[in-house]
């Protein structure tokens, strides 16, 4: 596609930058094709490819040195990946690490590398072993079978009742699902009122910025009326200690692709996307799977549901990286750009892929839609606890019995919800909380009768984020936890503006400098070095990496000095008006 479409329509203000993008078909799907079929990208590859596609050889390697999951140099026999991040290293990561650095790192038949978070944070610590995902304490084995190529693909872990938010019984096939998809496009319910029964039921985005589900429904329904636009479901979940959205492509593929395509059918979409990390291949393979079987019945394709509209999705690998999870990084990445934040305004709804309004939710949000239409919003409303409004799933890591993923009514405890995943190890107190993901601020043991709610938790200094709750049992030292987080935000920084890129990496420096020490407590000088830091960060940063970066420390030193309070906090890219990842 190209931005050929845009001819006739009234400029929009604030993209004057993008006009020395590059045009045409994105890259990225033949890179990802080729590093697949060789695992690495040869020289002659990308020529060949540059010739092909009539595209110049420096943009190419442009893209490839921006995306993480690209590699221009052959792999050894076995890859060995292993996490580091917070949920991994509040289960002795450095220490698996160690063992197996110990174990192999002198074989020329292995290379191990330490990587950011895999998404498999209830199996902590994860290592992937030819991108074959498992507990470390599984290593062994993989790399046994790795070594004689019969390491088989990654399977999924499925749950065999439906969660409560899905309206289909158990053991239902395609045939009784998409109940909600037929009535729209049978001309049973309108558009409109799918728009209204959202608005009414008070669903918000779940991928973190909890924007309005209805009214952003309705902002693209009604951005040029029978022009081109897109529909995208945000599956790049990517934050240490979130893996939900894993667990519902896994067990409620029906519900994530429906809500998507009800999200086309009421906007004027044609053409979706699940744009997904490249580390859930097995989730992927379910996702394949769903889409073979409702273009085989008909559910999409040029004739969807025999309604004579055209609803076709497709599936877009992630070349890897946090930053993709903002949505206008995603957008450039999809272009076949440099996954770097745009400014905003526009927003995606009326300037989106390709300068096309575009609808992009989580697939949380996504998969919440079927059963709010069939069940009203009332219904939906009356899940919550309190004044909270319907279900809300998390995932639970760090120095908990249990790990995994919950699905609670919104409003619930952070006590209730570690108490579902079986208390603290060992019986031990809770020490902190971060209840929202490595971007929400940490809270104290005296906050754990906080409700689970966006403005609750607002309120409170921190927020509900990507729906990740990770505990960390008393003792365990918050200002390395802290620096563990500011680590992955640095590493991950896309470098387009100077706040974050040189801001996390300094911060970074004088955290260390304290820890490595011994000292373990920051003086004065370096204390208001970080909160400087952090306040430049918050202000200036393009996107909501940067901005929210350094929180989770200021955090930890209020809890220092005897409080739970932190910073507020603004929305994932500054704005209330930020629709969510």
């Amino acid at each position: 596609m190209t931005l050929s479409f845009e001819v006739g329509r009234p400029r929009v203000p604030g993209v004057e930058a993008r006009a020395g993008k590059f045009p045409g078909p994105s890259l990225i799907p033949a890179l990802n094709a080729i590093q697949a079929r060789l695992g690495w990208l040869p020289r002659e590859e990308l020529e060949e490819l540059s010739r092909t596609m009539r595209r110049p050889l420096y943009e190419i390697q442009g893209l490839i040195s921006f995306y993480p999951h690209f590699r221009t140099t052959a792999p050894a026999k076995v890859q060995v990946s292993v996490c580091h991040d917070l949920s991994c290293w509040l289960r002795s990561a450095d220490d698996r690490i160690a063992e197996i650095r110990a174990r192999y790192g002198d074989d020329t038949e292995i290379e191990l590398n330490e990587v950011s978070c895999l998404g498999r944070c209830d199996s902590a610590p994860a290592v992937a072993v030819n991108e074959h995902p498992a507990p470390a304490a599984g290593v062994d084995a993989l790399v046994a079978a790795a070594r004689e190529a019969e390491l088989d693909e990654a399977g999924v872990t499925g749950r065999t009742d439906p969660w409560p938010n899905d309206p289909y019984p158990a053991g239902s096939g395609l045939a009784s699902r998409y109940a909600s998809l037929r009535a729209l496009l049978a001309g049973e319910v309108s558009a409109e009122s799918v728009v209204a029964t959202l608005e009414a039921s008070g669903l918000r985005g779940m991928g973190g910025a909890g924007f309005p589900t209805g009214r952003k429904w309705g902002l693209v329904a009604a951005t040029d009326p029978g022009g081109v636009k897109y529909a995208i479901c945000n599956a790049d979940e990517s934050e240490p200690g979130t893996f939900k959205d894993r667990q519902i492509l896994t067990d409620q593929p029906h519900l994530v692709i429906e809500g998507l395509l009800l999200g086309m059918a009421v906007t004027g979409a044609e053409q979706g996307w699940i744009f997904i990390r490249h580390e859930y291949g097995p989730e992927e393979r379910v996702l394949r799977a769903e889409l073979a079987a409702l273009r085989e019945a008909g559910v999409i394709g040029a004739d969807a549901c025999g309604s004579g509209r055209r609803l076709e999705v497709d599936i877009f690998v992630s070349p890897g990286g946090y930053i993709l999870g903002e949505e206008t990084a995603l957008l450039e990445c999809m272009e076949g750009h440099r996954g770097e934040p745009r400014n905003k305004p526009p927003f995606p709804g009326n300037y989106g892929l390709h300068g096309r309004p575009t609808l992009i939710n989580s697939v949380e949000t996504f998969a919440d839609v079927p059963v709010i239409l069939q069940r009203g919003a009332e219904w939906w409303a009356e899940q919550g606890e309190g004044d909270s409004v319907g279900w809300k799933f998390f995932a639970v890591s760090g120095h908990v019995e249990h790990p995994g993923v919950y699905c609670v009514p919104m409003g619930t405890t952070v006590r209730a919800l570690i108490d579902l995943a079986g208390g603290v190890l060992g019986g031990a107190q809770v020490g902190a909380v971060q209840p929202g993901g490595a971007s929400s601020n940490f809270i104290g043991p005296d906050r754990l009768d906080l409700a689970l709610d966006f403005g609750t938790l607002a309120e409170a200094g921190t927020m509900l984020g990507s729906g990740a709750l990770v505990v960390l049992a008393e003792g365990t030292d918050l200002l390395a936890a802290s620096t563990n987080v500011l680590r992955f935000f640095r590493n991950e920084s896309c470098g387009k503006c100077v706040p974050c890129r040189v801001g996390s990496t300094k911060a970074h420096e004088l955290l260390r400098e304290t820890l490595d020490s011994g000292s373990g407590t920051l003086d004065e000088a370096r204390k208001g070095r970080i909160l400087q830091l952090e306040e430049t960060m918050r202000k200036t940063s393009i996107c909501g990496l940067g901005q929210v970066a350094l929180g989770p420390v200021v955090s930890v030193l209020g809890l220092d000095k005897g409080g739970a309070a932190a910073r507020p906090q603004p929305r994932p890219g500054g704005s209330a008006e930020q629709p969510d990842r």
